[in-house]
């Protein structure tokens, strides 16, 4: 069923307050119908960017319940006279045919509404991300994070140590705020001086034309998001468009060794100067003596930073915060390496990613890793791990494409020196069944739900032990996202006493 509004919104500001400084020429899509696709955070801020712009826009979502999240009042636009139509639900394919641009939020495959098609009949097709690139302006420099894990701490890592030094910083991305948002910017505040973007591979599917960072890093690649990207050739040559158009002294940072990103970077990454996570030029951690070495290719000398003061649970934000701080170093704003040593002790990570919830009265801490969505994540969080912990895995397990392998083997290691495991959830008993057949040694036990695994793990752990949900699934079967899953453990947490 066709559900259509229609309203006049002007793009002109009305705040009385607060002046914006836009980063676009005024009125530049004046004349231009622009078809906005997918109507989440991503879809609603390229709308509000679109209206500013001056273009006619059409919003377009076939989920009717869409509605209820679809939000363009920011504050800095008067909702009045120019054209913005609204779809839910249904609508007449010919609305796209007749748009001058189509924007597409990362939440929507390309076999949907004709995409693919649009591309390849040479329609001016953009990603949101790339739809606000176009109006980030040159003397902004773009730090752009990817990769299939760390992306969201290296992000905000980053954007923690330029805000510490003294730089007007946007944070966003794929992590919470659109690009699109940094559209508006207020004027009684600096210029934009840098952009910290996290991307995802779903913001690269549709080939980017405008966005180029001045710095880009792929942290990893491992098994994820297969059944959209199909294969790991795929996968990789996805991520590595981040670095299309990047030429001169921009600054490309790759891990060593990964075959797929090595092939896939030939065909991206011509004329990047490239760095090397574990390789040189590029940043090389000692995580026992907690001192990084950093060397960028455009620069000879070798800098030492000291990790020793770093806050943030677990051995592998070492690396994390020393390869942000490689990519705030190839940014060159003038930030000497020494600066970097005042903002490791500052540097915080996000809720979620191995974050201490609970010390309950036994003595027992309560650590929410939910963020761990795949098994890498779920292996990096637990080999940095020093606590004796119980360990719940459950959730609905990703989809891996390896032969005979679904991926929780590679668990078996880090986990034997730990107190016990608990699965949990529609992939429960697959991934229960995987590591005793592995060769672990540790009690593992299987409980329905969530909260069946807390009241488990609570009658295993001892004093001094740590009860870590590190799930290496998606959600799901029991939350609407990883963040939900997060709540309710910690709640699980506070409550077990």
């Amino acid at each position: 069923m066709l559900k259509a509004s229609s309203l006049k919104v002007s793009s002109k500001l009305v705040n009385s307050h607060t002046k914006i400084q836009s980063f676009y020429p005024e009125q530049d899509l004046k004349g231009q119908k622009v078809a906005i696709i997918g109507l989440g955070k991503s879809g609603s801020a390229a709308t509000k960017l679109a209206l500013a712009r001056g273009a006619s826009v059409i919003a377009i979502d076939q989920n009717e319940n869409s509605g209820s999240t679809f939000n363009i009042n920011n504050g800095f636009l008067d909702l009045k006279n120019a054209d913005l139509k609204t779809f839910f639900g249904n609508f007449d394919d010919k609305i796209l045919k007749e748009a001058d641009i189509v924007v597409v939020s990362p939440g929507i495959p390309l076999e949907k509404y004709g995409i693919q098609s649009m591309i390849c009949s040479g329609k001016e097709v953009l990603s949101e991300l790339d739809f606000a690139a176009q109006v980030i302006p040159s003397c902004t420099k773009v730090l752009a994070v990817t990769g299939t894990n760390g992306k969201s701490t290296v992000t905000t890592f980053a954007g923690q140590i330029l805000n510490h030094l003294g730089f007007e910083t946007f944070v966003g991305g794929n992590l919470g705020v659109p690009l699109s948002e940094a559209g508006f910017h207020s004027s009684n505040r600096r210029p934009l001086e840098v952009a910290v973007v996290e991307v995802s591979s779903y913001q690269l599917e549709i080939p980017p034309k405008y966005f180029c960072p001045s710095v880009a890093v792929i942290l990893n690649l491992t098994p994820d998001h297969l059944e959209r990207h199909q294969t790991m050739k795929n996968y990789a040559a996805i991520k590595c468009r981040i670095f299309s158009h990047m030429r001169g002294n921009k600054i490309g940072i790759l891990p060593l060794g990964n075959p797929y990103l090595d092939e896939a970077v030939m065909d991206h990454a011509d004329g990047v100067s490239l760095a090397w996570i574990g390789g040189s030029p590029g940043v090389n951690v000692d995580v026992e003596a907690k001192i990084a070495e950093l060397k960028l290719p455009t620069i000879g000398c070798v800098s030492q930073l000291q990790l020793s003061e770093l806050k943030a649970v677990g051995k592998h934000n070492y690396t994390n915060a020393a390869v942000a701080a490689l990519s705030v170093l190839g940014l060159d704003v003038e930030i000497k390496a020494e600066a970097f040593s005042s903002t490791i002790s500052k540097l915080t990570t996000l809720p979620h990613r191995m974050q201490v919830v609970h010390v309950d009265d036994d003595g027992i801490v309560w650590v929410d890793d939910s963020k761990a969505t795949n098994v890498e994540a779920t292996y990096f969080g637990l080999i940095g791990f020093e606590l004796k912990s119980v360990v719940l895995l459950g959730g609905v397990a990703k989809e891996v494409k390896m032969k005979g392998s679904n991926g929780f083997e590679q668990l078996v290691e880090p986990l034997r020196h730990h107190q016990g495991v608990i699965t949990f959830g529609f992939s429960g008993k697959m991934i229960q069944k995987t590591l005793c057949a592995n060769g672990l040694t540790i009690p593992c036990l299987n409980a329905e739900t969530l909260k069946d695994a807390v009241s488990l793990a609570r009658s295993i752990a001892q004093r001094g032990d740590a009860i870590v949900l590190s799930p290496g699934c998606a959600s799901f079967d029991e939350f609407r996202n990883f963040e939900h899953r997060g709540r309710i453990f910690q709640e699980f947490a506070i409550s077990s006493e």
